[in-house]
């Protein structure tokens, strides 16, 4: 849209040098400059582009439309732009979103957001409490401002409203939509209370697995649209709705190229494998004609296995058990087995088709559906005609057969998305109803590709719908505005669509003619085209296309769409095979199935329709009915018509608030801007529909207020006298513009025709530019002249002074001169004098040291002498003896190595010999007769054969015994492989022996054997080696378990370091237990209300912090302190390492047994401490082990020869067991015996070998395993160790448990001595108790009755102070009693009713009655008065929580009375600062140690609670103070138009902000609270201070600018100077400061070369990146005073900050919810306990004071 003419003049003569856009085929517009003035009917106009190249525009029927100031370029809302036209709408697009990366941006009541395709840190909670409770236009353009704008009418008025997101796929609808969703439900009060968020969130996979599919734009592309309804009660979510629209059934049997079908049957086909997945027949996806037409069965970047764990867990959290979902997943794979069904022709006319009976597709189908599979080919195959009288079966074509089939699947696939929407509408549906509700329309944009058709048709319907809507309600909003500021309102004539809409559904529109077509037996596309041709060609809005198609042409408001007719018909026909659901719907197989389809027969069609085709039919006709019948079946347009129509009635009934998602690129690039893509998504959007509205009339919008701001340099001093702001405003717009036509005055605004905020501008421009050129003549002029007065008087000053110093120097000099000439003569005689004293003395020294030289030389030489002569007398005997003693050893070895020698030849001679072969016959020589002798003997016993038969049964017994003994033995000895492997091949060896001849097997067994013992030798060497380099490997494998060990240690002490972490830990644990118990307390009271019990509360169960106060008094008391220490015994006895591995089970099951009544804290600190003890006797006993490891192996000997001496022979040879072999000839058996006994001896050599060797290398090998294990034991000890470090601080525990129980040892050592003392007292006591018992009863009443009666005196007159040698500090009272104490100074107790005492009172009253409590060694009471105190204190802060003043009182008293516990203790480092009265008054029987940790817990939740209700009372105040307020007046004015602002005044000052800091700070002194714990409170609400105005300054783009940065530096000194003027500089609150402080120093410093961009980082020290980074691009320049920061500098800087600090995330905004640790000092009182006073006031009087 452009401008017919500018509006200034009809002549340009003055407008040379003016910016102007012109069309451009690559970037859309461009930039160029006026070169010369253009006047009246020039038919060209001469520019130049941004490249300095000259251009001739030729003018044809308008000029180029304006640029717009550069004030005004990127403003927040486009409608504030001087000149509205499409050009301005773009480059402001642009620049917003690649110089200040702002993805969102206003358009009057549109929200454009363009997708950055790169996560931001901008949707963090933080941010959502930044924009609740905020004005839309005090804010930067978000999502959450407009949601919370809707949100916000939805409360104050109680209207329904609705979001209303379109655009293109993949735009970030879906984003959008769950972002608007999440700020509701947090917003809503959903998160901490309700699992509504959950469910929803729990929907949006089971939406995207049914409903999403990759497209050639989205890889995960919606194909429905849906409105979410969320209801709300009393403004908080009460439950959900989801209505869906346009579903595409048409891509479960058709994808095209490089597409995919829903994501849920590729989820399938990728868990084929899953057991319960077994019985569905699936498989790949390349398997399934469904799944396959697309040829893209993988999509990049998912993981389906993955997303259908996703999926089935959804499901789950929703209610939808496990066999409904199987059930689904059945029907699902059948739809993939359907499409795997081929049908086949009967012949090739086609007149017929059929299936095959045994297709492995249609029996699956057919199983899983439990439908029989005759019908299914049989009605596949045939189509039923009905008549009056008969029924036909007509058999179908095979084309027609294939339509029914994927109509069938269509069908089916669309109840089963239909069932799963019912199912999470009656997850998210809310019980009690609602009142009031906002939704969120995420539906598709306007689409026009190449091929359209019937679903194109559809989107674009619905678009048309919702544009007209848009435009009515822009129109309204316009007129509203008018008439609210009573301006005369001329009608402007927008683009209305309704003649589209009528052409689309009116009477014989192409819908009614589409109906009308599809109730025709023989309607097709091309006769619905000429109807269409014949009946709108008239219209303006359709057109035919020149070429000869079937297709037509729709004019919608986004521009003509082409539309091919083909399928038209049959998509709305949507016709589905009745006979072949009346099968499914009487199937039996799956209760689910017959739930989908009958619901379809049963109740009206839900209005969810497709983009396709929709639900199927308001009433189903019967099952004999005609198939092709549709009189009571509504086609698919009608459908969607009735639907639309419904969703337009629910939009209209709401507020709209519309978002326009613009796609920026195709390549899916972060900050990436296509300008083509965007404008075709803007035109087609309605944002440029917008535009125009709003140019037609008065775009820009100026409060009076703001109007006088900007522009009071033009407004003259005679206009500015009046008191009116409009009448002064109407003056100077009537001086200014001079056509009243330019700009209307309405009550509280002033409208502005386009282009004249721009012509404003311009004079401001130049009056500030004039105003600076006198300014700056003045004052050059007046430095020249001090510059030239200065100059002139320091001549003059430094020529007197100059002649002054030479006049001094000369005289100077002429005194030096004299003096030179004394100092030298006095110095020449005093050098000469020097001289000879020192060579006289050198002189005598040398004679004195030469003569002493001489004597020593001389007597020195007679003493060498003297030596000399014993050394060679001691020499020479020596040599003699050597000599000798030479002599006699070569002898001997002589003699030796001849004896050696001769030993070694008859050695020799003896083997040579040994071997021969004569000395085996000698050996042997009687061994032939023995041979003959024993044939001898068998020729014998043969004739006594007959004798022996009768033995034989006996002999078969014994042989057969001795077999299975034999076996037995030999199925042990297979047991050990290593020996029974080689003993068997010896024994086979030695039956061959027997069986052959010995004599010629004998000399090849030897040989053998040696063969074999040199092999073992080998082996031994060889496995000697590896056990030196196992050993060798375990030292160094302990000395790396020693350096963990070591690192391990380091940790530990490293832990220590952390403290101050783990104490804020430890703080938030007590903060999230105290809102806890405050849930807890207030179901008790409800529960008691309702009840109506007068029950009264244990303290056990109300004190403070419930189980962590039991945790911690469970570590101090004794009892329980056993009880612990017993289980943690148990535990180390329990928890021992196996070498498995760790398996910590079985420990946890028995530590959760033994543990029930105990705390969780409790429990981990036991089950840590036995890991402890468990992993320290690990490493004590790996230890010992390496120390035995690292000992040398010493190798063992071999056997002797005498071991066969030890050893039985026969035992070896196994002879033992047979007697009958024994029995043979002596002299056989010992040649026999001699050979065996050679052969066993070198393999029992062998195998002790190997057995040696093989239990070596076995335990080295358990060794490594043991350590191995350990290792990984204490790697995994050592990683949770960490993590627990990171989640519970239970290293700080153990710690602090680990010095409570050296504590404890102590005092129970010394309990134990006291307890022997008392005892041995005690019988000594007794003996006297039993003589005088009868006199002390006599005498005991007496004394009672004066006791008593003091008491009364006491008590009566609690003012009179007691004397300090005889006063114990101790108040008396008795246990029923304890209510009226913690009611009389806790509950009832009032400051201001006892003037003068002192503000921790009450801690007093309560240490003291608890030190009469330790006096009667009464510990339960002791323990009961402070439990009930605590409790006391926490209902009065629950009753007072916003309170300042009370919670000071409080936690003032409660860090007193802990004080007091531990400056009177048996702690001796709390006794420094006491005096001797003091120490007199210490506990001696009850251990405070409980209470004081209990006191310590209830002091941080009281500090807590201080700062939680300071920053109630400053998070209202501090925005306005620091940003908002302007103590330094006239630099508003600087801030630049066209931003949406707030016109109402600041509503608190910086003042009234330091009044409040200084209350708080008087509150703390008034009540005595620790300077220190005042002072970290201070710093946290600074801290506070800081962040919330650091977080607003980085969400608000008109805070980022030169003047709001003097503002906030002006700020910022003030709070420094209140806290100089405190005296908090040491506090730590300057230091929170700081990121603030380099904030405002970032707005102001220079920002344009390299070096300001190095002087900036190093300035920028505690800002993160991201922050400085967000900071420069939003910053706004002053207009004609500074230039835009670059985008070469920013990204200079990014690069730099990157770096500098890494390219790790940093946070964006300051987590302003984050506390500081606190630490509460121990401070002593100097306070004497017996001089405490109490007032009367406190109605104390039954307490007796001791």
């Amino acid at each position: 849209m452009v401008l017919s003419r500018w509006r200034y003049s009809t002549s340009l003569q003055g407008w040379r040098g003016a910016r102007v856009w012109i069309p451009d085929c690559v970037e859309v517009w461009r930039v160029a400059e006026i070169t010369r003035d253009y006047k009246e009917g020039d038919d060209i106009l001469h520019l130049r582009l941004e490249d300095g190249s000259a251009l001739a525009y030729p003018i044809e029927f308008q000029l180029p439309p304006l640029c717009n100031p550069d004030c005004l370029s990127g403003a927040d809302d486009l409608v504030a732009l001087s000149y509205l036209h499409e050009p301005a709408v773009l480059h402001s697009l642009r620049r917003r979103f690649l110089e200040v990366n702002a993805i969102y941006t206003y358009c009057g009541i549109i929200l454009v957001a363009i997708n950055p395709y790169k996560p931001l840190p901008i949707y963090e909670e933080e941010v959502i409490y930044a924009y609740s409770g905020r004005e839309m236009g005090d804010m930067d353009p978000h999502i959450f401002a407009l949601a919370e704008e809707a949100y916000k009418q939805m409360v104050r008025f109680g209207k329904n409203q609705s979001l209303i997101i379109s655009g293109e796929s993949g735009a970030g609808k879906t984003a959008s939509a769950k972002y608007a969703m999440r700020y509701f439900t947090t917003v809503g009060g959903c998160l901490g209370h309700s699992s509504m968020e959950e469910k929803v969130l729990a929907s949006s996979p089971i939406m995207e697995a049914f409903g999403n599919a990759k497209t050639i734009r989205n890889d995960n592309s919606s194909r429905f649209g849906k409105y979410i309804e969320i209801g709300f009660s009393q403004a908080h979510v009460t439950g959900a709705i989801i209505k869906t629209y346009l579903l595409e059934k048409s891509r479960v049997t058709f994808q095209v190229k490089a597409e995919r079908n829903y994501h849920i049957f590729y989820q399938l086909c990728a868990s084929a494998t899953l057991p319960e997945l077994q019985g569905l027949g699936l498989r790949g996806a390349e398997s399934f004609h469904y799944t396959c037409q697309g040829q893209c069965t993988m999509a990049q970047g998912t993981n389906d296995a993955a997303d259908l764990d996703s999926t089935r867990h959804a499901f789950s959290l929703l209610g939808v058990p496990e066999a409904n979902q199987l059930e689904l997943f059945s029907i699902l794979a059948a739809i993939l087995h359907l499409g795997n069904i081929v049908v086949r022709g009967r012949d090739r006319r086609g007149d017929g088709c059929f299936v095959e009976p045994a297709d492995e597709a249609l029996g699956l189908f057919c199983t899983l559906l439990g439908v029989e599979a005759s019908q299914v080919m049989r009605w596949l195959c045939h189509r039923k005609l009905v008549t009056a009288g008969e029924t036909y079966l007509k058999p179908l074509s095979r084309q027609q057969a294939l339509n029914s089939q994927d109509a069938l699947a269509k069908h089916m696939y669309g109840q089963v998305f239909r069932w799963i929407v019912s199912r999470v509408n009656r997850a998210l549906r809310s019980l009690e109803g609602h009142h009031t509700s906002i939704g969120i329309l995420d539906i598709y944009g306007f689409e026009m590709f190449e091929q359209n058709s019937f679903e194109q048709f559809c989107i674009n319907y619905a678009n048309e719908k919702l544009q007209q809507l848009f435009n009515l309600h822009v129109f309204k909003l316009e007129q509203e505005e008018y008439v609210t500021e009573e301006i005369p309102w001329v009608f402007v004539d927008f683009c209305d669509n309704q003649p589209c809409i009528e052409l689309i559904e009116g009477r014989l529109g192409i819908l009614d003619l589409l109906n009308e077509e599809c109730k025709m037996p023989q309607g097709s596309d091309r006769s619905w085209a000429q109807k269409l041709y014949q009946t709108h060609l008239s219209s303006s809005h359709f057109q035919k296309p020149k070429r000869p198609t079937d297709a037509f042409v729709v004019c919608h408001f986004a521009g003509k769409v082409e539309y091919q007719c083909d399928g038209f018909v049959e998509k709305n026909r949507d016709a589905v095979p009745e006979e072949l659901v009346g099968l499914l719907r009487a199937s039996k197989k799956s209760a689910l199935l017959a739930e989908l389809f009958l619901e379809e027969g049963d109740g009206p069609v839900s209005l969810q329709s497709r983009r396709s085709s929709g639900p199927r039919m308001a009433g189903r006709p019967s099952r004999r009915s005609l198939p092709s019948s549709q009189k009571s079946k509504k086609s698919i347009s009608s459908q969607f018509k009735a639907s639309l129509n419904r969703l337009m009635e629910t939009l209209g009934s709401t507020t709209p608030h519309y978002i326009r998602c613009i796609k920026p690129n195709d390549g899916k690039q972060p900050f990436v801007f296509d300008s083509r893509r965007a404008v075709e998504q803007l035109r087609a959007c309605g944002v440029l529909e917008t535009i125009r509205i709003s140019a037609s009339g008065y775009p820009s919008r100026w409060t009076y207020q703001e109007f006088l701001e900007r522009y009071r340099a033009l407004v003259s001093r005679e206009e500015l006298m009046g008191t009116d702001e409009k009448q002064i405003c109407s003056l100077a717009l009537e001086r200014l513009l001079q056509d009243p036509s330019k700009y209307q005055c309405g009550k509280s605004k002033v409208f502005f025709r386009a282009g004249q905020v721009a012509y404003l501008e311009d004079l401001r421009y130049r009056r500030l530019r004039a105003a600076c050129t006198l300014l700056q003549r003045h004052l050059r002029g007046w430095l020249a002249r001090r510059r030239f007065g200065r100059a002139r008087a320091a001549a003059v000053c430094l020529q007197r002074h100059a002649r002054g110093m030479l006049a001094r120097r000369f005289a100077r000099m002429l005194r030096r001169t004299r003096a030179a000439v004394m100092l030298q003569k006095t110095l020449r005689m005093v050098l000469a004098r020097r001289s000879y004293l020192r060579v006289r003395q050198a002189v005598i020294t040398i004679q004195a040291f030469a003569r002493g030289m001489f004597a020593r030389h001389l007597y020195q030489q007679m003493v060498w002498h003297q030596k000399a002569v014993v050394i060679q007398a001691a020499v020479r005997g020596w040599l003699a003896r050597t000599r000798y003693s030479r002599l006699r050893g070569a002898v001997i070895y002589l003699q030796c190595c001849y004896r050696r020698v001769q030993a070694r030849r008859e050695l020799r001679r003896l083997r040579v010999e040994a071997r021969s072969v004569e000395h085996y016959k000698q050996l042997h020589k009687g061994m032939e007769i023995k041979v003959i002798q024993l044939q001898c003997r068998l020729d014998e016993q043969a004739q006594e054969k007959q004798r022996l038969v009768e033995q034989l049964s006996g002999l078969n017994a014994a042989h057969a015994e001795e077999v299975q003994c034999l076996r037995a033995e030999l199925q042990q000895l297979q047991e050990d492989a290593a020996r029974d492997a080689q003993v068997q091949q010896l024994q086979e060896r030695l039956a061959e022996l027997e069986r052959h001849s010995m004599k010629s097997c004998l000399g090849q067994e030897v040989e053998e054997l040696r063969q074999r013992l040199a092999e073992v030798e080998a082996m031994k060497l060889q496995l000697g080696e590896e056990r030196d380099a196992l050993v060798q490997r375990m030292s160094e494998q302990s000395q790396d378990l020693e350096e963990q060990h070591q690192r391990a240690v380091q940790e530990s002490q490293g832990l220590l370091q952390e403290l101050e972490e783990e104490r804020a830990r430890y703080q938030s644990l007590v903060q999230e237990y105290a809102r806890l118990e405050q849930g807890y307390e207030n179901l008790r009271d409800e529960v008691a209300f309702h009840r109506q019990s007068t029950l009264r509360r244990s303290p056990s169960s109300e004190s403070f912090l419930g189980s962590e106060s039991s945790y911690l008094s469970s570590m101090s008391t004794a009892p329980s302190r056993d009880g612990s220490d017993q289980q943690a015994e148990g535990l180390e006895e329990r928890w021992q390492p196996v070498p498995e591995g760790l398996q910590p089970q079985p420990s946890g099951e028995v530590l959760l047994n033994g543990g029930m009544g105990q705390d969780p804290f409790e429990k981990a600190y036991l089950l840590l401490l036995g890991q402890l003890n468990a992993v320290n006797e690990e490493l004590a006993r790996t230890r010992e082990e390496l120390r035995r490891s690292k000992a040398p192996v010493e190798p063992e000997e071999r056997k002797p020869l005498d071991f066969l001496k030890r050893r039985n022979i026969a035992e070896m040879l196994g002879l033992g067991r047979s007697p009958e072999r024994a029995a043979v000839d002596d002299d056989l058996k010992h040649a026999y015996d001699a050979v065996q006994v050679a052969n066993r001896l070198l393999a029992s050599q062998l195998q002790e070998e190997k057995q040696q060797h093989e239990e070596e290398v076995e335990g080295l090998h358990l060794n490594i395993y043991s350590l191995k294990q350990l290792s990984q034991q204490q790697a995994a000890l050592i990683h949770d160790l960490q993590r627990d470090q990171g989640q519970e601080g239970l290293q700080h525990h153990v710690l602090r448990l680990k010095e409570e129980n050296w504590e404890l040892a102590q005092k129970l050592e010394k309990q134990e001595r006291t307890t022997l003392k008392l005892q041995k007292q005690l019988r000594a006591y007794v003996k006297q108790i039993q003589e005088l018992t009868g006199k002390l009863k006599r005498e005991a009443t007496g004394p009672a009755q004066e006791l008593a009666a003091s008491a009364v005196v006491l008590s009566r007159s609690p003012m009179v102070p007691s004397l300090a040698g005889l006063s114990q500090a101790m108040l008396a009272w008795r246990m029923e009693d304890e209510g009226r104490i913690i009611k009389a100074i806790i509950t009832d107790y009032k400051p201001q009713s006892s003037p003068g005492a002192l503000p921790d009172l009450p801690a007093y009253v309560l240490f003291l009655c608890f030190r009469h409590a330790d006096h009667c060694c009464d510990e339960p009471r002791a323990r009961s008065l402070l439990d009930a105190a605590i409790d006391a204190i926490k209902r009065v802060m629950k009753k007072h929580s916003d309170d300042f003043d009370m919670v000071v009182l409080w936690l003032a008293n409660t860090c007193r009375l802990l004080n007091c516990l531990r400056q009177y203790s048996q702690d001796e480092s709390y006794w420094q600062g006491n005096t001797a009265r003091q120490n007199k008054h210490r506990l001696q029987n009850v251990d405070p140690q409980s209470s004081c940790h209990s006191l310590g817990a209830l002091s941080v939740q009281l500090y807590q609670q201080l700062i939680r209700t300071a920053e109630k009372r400053l998070k209202p105040m501090i925005v306005a103070a620091m940003l908002e307020s302007e103590p330094i007046q006239g630099l508003s004015s600087s801030c630049p138009p066209g931003h949406r602002q707030s016109s109402a005044a600041p509503a608190h000052t910086l003042p009234e902000l330091l009044r409040q800091l200084g209350s708080f700070r008087a509150a703390l002194d008034r009540h005595g609270l620790a300077p220190s714990v005042g002072h970290q409170a201070l710093r946290q609400l600074l801290f506070l201070i800081s962040g919330t105005t650091l977080n607003y300054l980085l969400l608000r783009k008109d805070t980022c600018s030169w003047s709001r940065g003097i503002q906030l530096r002006y700020n910022i000194s003030q709070l420094e100077q209140w806290l100089r003027a405190e005296g908090l500089q040491q506090s730590g609150a300057r230091e929170v400061l700081e990121p603030l402080v380099q904030a405002a120093q970032l707005l102001q410093v220079k920002k344009v070369t390299e070096e300001d961009a190095g002087a900036l980082c190093s300035l920028c020290t505690v800002l993160s990146p991201q922050q400085v980074v967000k900071i420069l691009r939003a910053y706004t320049p002053a207009v004609g005073l500074e230039e835009r920061i670059s985008p070469s500098f920013i990204s200079s800087v990014e690069k730099q900050l990157q770096d500098q600090y890494g390219g790790g995330p940093s946070q964006l905004l300051v987590d302003t919810s984050h506390l500081f640790p606190v630490h509460l000092p121990f401070t002593a009182s100097p306070l004497h306990l017996d001089e405490l006073r109490i007032p009367d006031a406190l109605d104390l009087a039954f307490l007796v004071r001791l």
